[in-house]
């Protein structure tokens, strides 16, 4: 798959941030309780998620290459759910005016990134400014669908279907190897197993599925030239990059 360049990642980073903030900024009090993608949270709750994802790597870029990097979130990941709980009980435009500063700081804060420290470490699983943003071309494009507003899978572009087919490859279970054919592209083999599934559908469809959302259209599954129900799919796991990428 085609390696996206510093410059490339960081303006497709800039362009979700921007339609992230366009799209919060339509969070009223009644959107802000509807149901989002997510099974068990309202809008409020993803809000909340991406004001509190936008603050910890801003802080993590902020302080990236120090010798003792912080952890992600304070408290990990137990007390990172109790801010979400919490902050989603904002007023909603307080929730909105939060989040857009957040975004907004997490904006300055990768522009004040310069090429030479992408390699620095950052204490965002034990990975690199590189890695973070790639984490935040996740965040900001997957939740902004989720919020199931004006935005959904639809519109994942390419590359960053490209993306997430190549990071979550850790989520095919060891013994099964999944080969993706999207529409009018070539296949794609995740996995290494002997137990083999064909899987068809758009590009945003089957990354869709391999992240874990519901595909906006139809997603097949063929196994030894039969249908069949979609295969399973492990934990969220990021493919850790090669240490000599």
């Amino acid at each position: 798959m085609t390696e996206l360049t510093q410059q490339d990642l960081t303006t497709r980073i800039l362009a979700a941030l921007s339609t992230a903030r366009q799209i919060i900024a339509t969070v009223d009090d009644a959107a802000a309780s509807g149901p989002s993608a997510l099974p068990g949270w309202d809008r409020a709750h993803v809000v909340a998620h991406i004001d509190g994802f936008s603050r910890a790597a801003a802080r993590q870029l902020d302080t990236a290459g120090t010798e003792e990097p912080f952890e992600m979130y304070d408290g990990g990941m137990d007390a990172r759910h109790d801010a979400i709980e919490m902050t989603a009980l904002m007023r909603p435009d307080a929730l909105v005016a939060r989040t857009t500063e957040s975004l907004d700081g997490l904006e300055t804060s990768i522009r004040g990134i310069s090429a030479g420290e992408w390699h620095l470490a950052t204490g965002f699983r034990n990975g690199t400014v590189e890695d973070l943003f790639h984490a935040i071309w996740r965040e900001l494009v997957i939740h902004t669908s989720d919020l199931a507003l004006s935005n959904s899978v639809a519109d994942w572009e390419p590359e960053f279907c490209a993306h997430l087919f190549e990071a979550l490859e850790a989520r095919v279970p060891e013994s099964r190897r999944y080969i993706l054919q999207p529409h009018g592209a070539q296949r794609i083999t995740l996995g290494n197993g002997d137990d083999a599934t064909v899987l068809s559908g758009t590009a945003f469809d089957l990354a869709a599925w391999l992240a874990g959302r519901t595909p906006l259209g139809p997603v097949q599954a063929t196994a030894d030239a039969d249908g069949t129900d979609l295969p399973e799919l492990g934990p969220w796991v990021v493919k850790p990059k090669a240490k000599n990428q």
